[in-house]
């Protein structure tokens, strides 16, 4: 069975074809700048070569008829026909309260996204108009939605709701929905199997960490509380997101700096995090490049950024009544080895001891605490294609 996984972003797509029998990448790539100068598709070849196809994407359904054209082309074509694509699965960012697993999409389901939009206006869209496109140039494939939102959908309400009036929440939906489920799922279930413990059983924070970044408590394989909010604001210091911060911080700039809603949302969104507190960059590297070269501002950042992360590791050990696993993932968590370290330093007091030779890993499978420490730590790195492909090939 070959399931195709498209993750549609609101200037990207990624996507991978997947071979559910033999757990084979039968090819994976992604178009970036859509409806900007330069767009291109960059593919990885099965040698791990990688081709970069420049073409004008004004929008989404261009680019997907594009990596269509491409995947059965007779330059980089890895099928004949797609015909031989059973099924596809979409990245769906927010479900709301209506989604809590992954589903076989429908014109209803289809009804209830839309709905979703006010929710993740930046995302939803996209993700939508992937789905129309493969409607239109497979019509008589399934389709299988699988929500960022749905693995936290088993929170309590006393960790979801927020302190506003009740009638905002009926209304509107205002709580805390949590974000990167696939991937919190994903790591939390796969390290369950690496170290041959039984998922149901075990308590667990996952530690999702990139330019976007979330943790996630979960007790007997359910999510009980998770960082991000109704939006992926909510919780750690990120790339250009701001992370938690008084509310009413935001009135108060609101009326010094005249800013509208978009402008508030611009600030919180797009020049905050690591990036506005340094001045510098979004990105870890070059963050890390400044911190070395003794920039104050930037060790400022990196000193914020790990400090959020052990305060919701410390929070969420005493939400879960002790760990037992803690995992580190993402782009940042895989492969930073120094940020693992600080976040771990000073929790023996719950039982982490890190091994500092073990921690000397990127982007692999291993134990990275001592066999001393009572709790686990772990590095695992996520694959939420795999997980969309798996939910899409048990659905269809």
């Amino acid at each position: 069975m070959k399931v195709f996984v498209l993750n549609c972003g609101s200037s990207s797509i990624k996507y991978k074809l997947l071979d559910m029998n033999t757990k084979e990448t039968v090819a994976q790539g992604g178009i970036e700048k859509i409806g900007l100068k330069g767009s291109f598709l960059k593919l990885t070849l099965p040698n791990g070569e990688k081709v970069v196809l420049e073409k004008d994407i004004p929008e989404h359904k261009t680019g997907i008829h594009f990596i269509m054209e491409t995947i059965t082309g007779a330059d980089y074509g890895c099928i004949k026909s797609l015909n031989e694509i059973d099924a596809v699965g979409h990245r769906v960012v927010h479900g709301g309260e209506e989604f809590n697993s992954s589903v076989v999409i429908t014109d209803e389901v289809i009804a209830k996204m839309v709905e979703c939009i006010d929710l993740a206006p930046l995302h939803n869209p996209p993700n939508l108009e992937g789905i129309y496109a493969i409607k239109e140039l497979l019509p008589n494939t399934p389709q299988v939605g699988v929500f960022d939102t749905a693995f936290h959908q088993t929170m309590p309400d006393y960790a979801y709701m927020y302190g506003l009036p009740y009638n905002l929440y009926t209304k509107y939906g205002v709580r805390r929905y949590g974000f990167h489920g696939t991937s919190h799922r994903y790591v939390s279930k796969r390290v369950c199997e690496f170290l041959n413990v039984p998922y149901d059983k075990q308590r667990i924070i996952t530690c999702h960490i990139g330019n976007g970044g979330s943790i996630t408590a979960i007790k007997n394989g359910k999510s009980i509380d998770t960082s991000m909010g109704m939006t992926p604001v909510e919780g750690l210091l990120m790339g250009t997101r701001c992370g938690d911060v008084d509310a009413g911080a935001l009135t108060f700039l609101m009326e010094k700096e005249n800013l509208d809603a978009q402008g508030v949302s611009n600030l919180i969104n797009k020049q905050s995090g690591v990036n506005g507190l340094s001045g510098i960059s979004s990105d870890m590297r070059e963050l890390e490049a400044a911190v070395k070269a003794g920039n104050e501002k930037a060790i400022l950042a990196l000193n914020v950024y790990e400090y959020r992360i052990k305060k919701y590791i410390g929070a969420y050990a005493a939400a879960l009544g002790g760990v037992d696993i803690i995992v580190f993932t993402g782009g940042v968590g895989e492969n930073q080895t120094s940020l693992r370290s600080t976040v771990c330093e000073g929790l023996d007091f719950i039982g982490i001891q890190i091994d500092a030779e073990r921690n000397k890993v990127r982007g692999e499978e291993t134990i990275i605490s001592t066999d001393a420490s009572k709790v686990k730590v772990v590095v695992i790195p996520t694959d939420e294609e795999w997980m969309i492909a798996q939910d899409t090939a048990q659905l269809v």
